[in-house]
């Protein structure tokens, strides 16, 4: 049977749910200006992007791999939330989520490192601290390749000889090693603090249990592609729980959908979560 777009029985589902989990990808950040290098726009200047996002790559060429995440971090310093995030954040809070969903807590994890949700989360209610799991970790995050020291760093730009790089189009500089960004420890080269792939995602144990607990999934913006996350919306359904599909076109992970809404996720989230659109 194919999944339901009935927004109607959504959210009589909604209102009935205990543990609502939602797992987001790049769709989710898209219409705030970050690249989701994924299909067509999967390039960065003639480089295929996704290779650039493994140790392998940083280990050949830290140079190219650092003039790639500067321009990520440079882009995704200046985005601000859209209406998608914020239609999450909205939902995440308590006195609205018991109107919609009265006996439910809600998770968001999210495979995005540009830290757009959790200005959203922080945006919707600066007190709180939000059920949020960054499990691909944070573009402002450095990670030492000597001591291991991991920080957060929002420099703009993180160190003198990237700077500009980013408005470069089809070329890149050979920054000598010595001046690529360093440990403010012991000097070794920094790498950037963010999980590539072949390495182990942050906050799987609790990621985990939040998708064990669900009755209800909300994948968002996501190509259901990478795992451990793509396996996430089966893992709910297998256990009895309901996945609604947020996308702007099918993708693998509609066969486990019990409902789906396409379309752009900064208008269909508000809609169909709040009933409304969300100011960007």
């Amino acid at each position: 049977m194919p999944p339901s777009n009935s927004i109607e029985q959504f959210r009589s589902v909604l209102r009935k749910s205990k543990n609502i989990v939602a797992i987001a990808g790049a769709g989710l950040s898209s219409a705030s200006g970050i690249p989701t290098f994924r299909g067509a726009g999967g390039l960065w200047r003639s480089h295929d992007a996704m290779s650039l996002a493994t140790p392998q790559a940083f280990s050949k060429n830290p140079s190219r791999v650092w003039q790639f995440y500067h321009y990520r971090r440079e882009m995704a310093s200046k985005a601000t939330p859209n209406a998608a995030h914020l239609a999450l954040a909205i939902l995440s809070l308590p006195e609205h989520l018991k109107v919609v969903a009265p006996e439910a807590s809600f998770t968001l994890v999210t495979q995005n490192v540009d830290g757009l949700s959790a200005k959203a989360f922080r945006q919707a209610c600066p007190s709180r601290e939000p059920d949020l799991y960054e499990m691909h970790g944070h573009l402002f995050d450095t990670l030492c390749t000597v001591c291991g020291d991991r920080e957060r760093n929002i420099g703009s730009p993180i160190c003198p000889s990237l700077a500009g790089t980013e408005e470069m189009v089809g070329r890149e500089l050979e920054i000598p090693l010595n001046d690529l960004p360093r440990c403010r420890h012991c000097a070794g080269l920094l790498r950037p603090g963010v999980v590539w792939f072949d390495e182990i995602p942050h906050h799987l144990k609790e990621i985990g249990q939040a998708v064990d607990n669900a009755d209800l999934a909300l994948v968002v913006g996501t190509s259901s592609t990478v795992y451990p996350a793509a396996g996430y919306a089966y893992d709910v359904a297998q256990h009895g729980g309901t996945v609604v599909v947020f996308n702007i076109q099918h993708t693998p992970g509609d066969e486990d959908a019990h409902f789906l809404f396409l379309g752009p996720c900064e208008k269909t989230l508000p809609h169909v979560l709040l009933g409304t659109d969300v100011p960007d």
